[in-house]
């Protein structure tokens, strides 16, 4: 693996920037500029030219760094621009292929080693995976997703947080998800708590395959039981009755009710319990495989003659990911709802290790969890065990056990999460079996 520094250069200009609850906002024209930029590169296959200055994977990744460098110079200095680099192959690059990540990194006030990722691929393709000189503008699949990473550091940048934030432009996601597993290696070897994964990957289109406009919702795709466990990590969540709480499914309903907190960002989240679309993936996949909390966002509509496709017409029919199929305004709010999440996990606390519970042979339950640095007050959550979404709670402050009166363990769901200071809160860690003395 290769780490290099970048330095600043000179990017597009600045359009300006429509106020979002009290905050700055994400950019509808802003974004449009972005995805045609990326799209003017040609094609941005992973095994397309490194070193050809207008056209290739080299040339975008390269703007991309000098995008993040010209948005840390507005700030001061606030973000960290960096590649890091490795050597992949695989059946889609037999002779290997170097694969470079771009990263700017926002680092926390608190422990910067507490990290929340925001991600895209910056890679494109046509019809052949394997071909590398056709144009391959790859709009929505994925200079959407990049262009929201770019867009949300634009947002972000001057702001202070407990934890660390680092936006990441992935290669060669469509060669093996190749990019998703360098930064998880990274991730790994840095010894970064990652506290979320937000990959979006295809989510700036409204128009579905037959027609069908959608353009008020998002999918956010999260595991169930995690990859990264052994069979006994599996039997215990399957005897706990935690298969729909696991620290990725926990993230999307963090997401989720961001959303309903955030009415003005426009957007229902549609959780879909699946790790990814039927039989698909996407970088977020190595984090799961790592034992990270990860979560897909993708449009509320696919539309397949868009995706993945040389540019043609066809018996009237148009084929290619290009930029006029797209909906701005929608991708800024998708935009704006990562915006949201990436504010509220960064500076909150990290989730409590354990959340063990006892209360066999009792009509209470006692809740016991590890301390987090940092909280100044923990939010105790529980539900019926047919619910799947926490309906009542309680704050606990200045200590790390409560007992529930007349809640029954055997008939409840309960997990704590821990709070900031100033409101900001964790994802919720589901509680399990005390352990036997």
């Amino acid at each position: 693996m290769r780490i290099a520094s970048l330095s600043a250069a000179t990017a597009l200009a600045l359009v300006a920037m429509p106020s979002f609850a009290g905050t700055k906002a994400p950019d509808p024209a802003r974004l449009k500029i972005t995805v045609e930029k990326l799209v003017s590169f040609g094609t941005r296959h992973t095994l397309s030219s490194a070193t050809d200055p207008r056209r290739g994977i080299g040339a975008a990744r390269k703007w991309g760094a000098s995008e993040f460098a010209r948005i840390s110079k507005s700030c001061g200095g606030c973000l960290t621009v960096e590649t890091v680099a490795d050597r992949f192959s695989g059946p889609r690059a037999p002779d290997g292929v170097e694969v470079v990540d771009v990263l700017a990194i926002q680092r926390g006030t608190g422990d910067p080693n507490q990290v929340v990722i925001v991600a895209g691929h910056i890679d494109s393709r046509v019809s052949d995976v394997m071909n590398i000189t056709s144009d391959a503008p790859g709009a929505n699949d994925n200079a959407s997703g990049s262009a929201l990473v770019l867009e949300a550091a634009r947002v972000l940048a001057g702001e202070r947080f407990d934890g660390t934030i680092v936006y990441a432009l992935l290669s060669g996601e469509e060669q093996g998800l190749w990019g998703g597993k360098l930064l998880a290696a990274t991730a790994k070897a840095r010894g970064w708590n990652v506290r979320a994964m937000l990959n979006n990957d295809i989510v700036g289109n409204t128009v579905g395959q037959n027609g069908t406009i959608v353009d008020r919702r998002v999918r956010v795709f999260s595991e169930g039981i995690g990859a990264a466990g052994d069979i006994k990590a599996a039997l215990t969540r399957r005897g706990i009755g935690g298969e729909d709480d696991s620290p990725s499914r926990a993230l999307a309903k963090k997401v989720d009710g961001i959303a309903e907190d955030n009415p003005d960002i426009g957007l229902d989240v549609f959780a879909v319990r699946r790790p990814d679309r039927f039989g698909r993936g996407g970088d977020h996949s190595p984090f799961l495989e790592a034992g990270f909390p990860a979560a897909r966002f993708s449009v509320g509509v696919e539309n397949y003659d868009r995706q993945h496709q040389d540019l043609r017409t066809e018996g009237g029919r148009e084929y290619g990911d290009t930029a006029a199929a797209m909906d701005f305004p929608y991708l800024a709010r998708v935009t704006a709802l990562n915006v949201a999440t990436l504010r509220e996990l960064a500076a909150a606390p990290a989730a409590p290790a354990s959340v063990s519970l006892d209360g066999a042979l009792s009509t209470d339950t006692k809740v016991t969890w590890d301390a987090v640095p940092g909280a100044t007050a923990y939010r105790v959550r529980w539900r019926r065990a047919d619910a799947q979404d926490w309906t009542e709670s309680r704050i606990v402050k200045n200590a790390t056990e409560t007992v529930l009166k007349d809640v029954i363990v055997d008939d409840t769901f309960i997990g704590v999460s821990a709070v900031s200071a100033d409101g900001a809160e964790s994802i919720v860690t589901f509680g399990g079996m005390a352990a036997r003395k």
